[in-house]
């Protein structure tokens, strides 16, 4: 009579018995009767708990504002966040460790003091590519735009300084047949 229920063990569950780790999927079933609501996958499970959590926000005084800035081949993810003074960010270092020199320093924070705002940032940079000169512009040029994005009436300001344009000029590429973009190789006559 012991034998009346009958118990059938599957490969995967032998090899658990075995000490062998196995990975099993939970059927439709055993998910329904765990969640409050029937989802037919474990994936599906692990999508409603992140949409559940993540919900699109806008950006507001208390976000940052993001914005790229480029110049040469320097690219700047720039983030601006209001705060009680001026502070930069850049690659985890502050702004006299990264750019050494009082004109690099400047050049970033020209954006900021020649369109004359009130707020006062922190401005947290991530830059790569290119020289720490083009990388300076590159910032600043990250900076404008999200200042722009931060108060539209700074557009007219920084466009007169120059700021908002992507510098277009960038180093010529070599051409086969010449030794650099437009150097050729010494003419001999005979």
């Amino acid at each position: 009579m012991e034998n009346d229920t009958k118990t059938t063990s599957t490969p995967v569950e032998s090899l658990a018995v075995k000490g062998v780790k196995t990975k099993t999927k939970p059927t439709a079933k055993k998910v329904a009767t765990t969640s409050a609501r029937a989802i037919s996958t474990p994936q599906e499970e692990d999508h409603a708990l992140v949409r559940d959590v993540e919900k699109p926000t806008t950006k507001t005084t208390g976000r940052y504002i993001s914005a790229i800035g480029r110049r040469k081949t320097s690219v700047a993810r720039v983030r601006i966040t209001e705060s009680s003074k001026n502070t930069f960010t850049i690659n985890h270092k502050d702004l006299a460790t990264y750019f050494p020199t009082k004109e690099l320093q400047m050049i970033v924070a020209d954006a900021g003091l020649k369109s004359k705002v009130l707020t006062k940032f922190h401005v947290e940079g991530r830059l790569y590519g290119g020289g720490i000169h083009s990388q300076a512009e590159a910032l600043r040029h990250g900076i404008s735009r999200a200042l722009v994005k931060y108060d539209l009436e700074l557009r007219k300001r920084l466009k007169k300084l120059g700021f908002l344009k992507r510098d277009p000029r960038m180093k010529e590429r070599r051409k086969f047949g010449l030794k650099k973009a437009r150097k050729a190789p010494q003419w001999s006559k005979r």
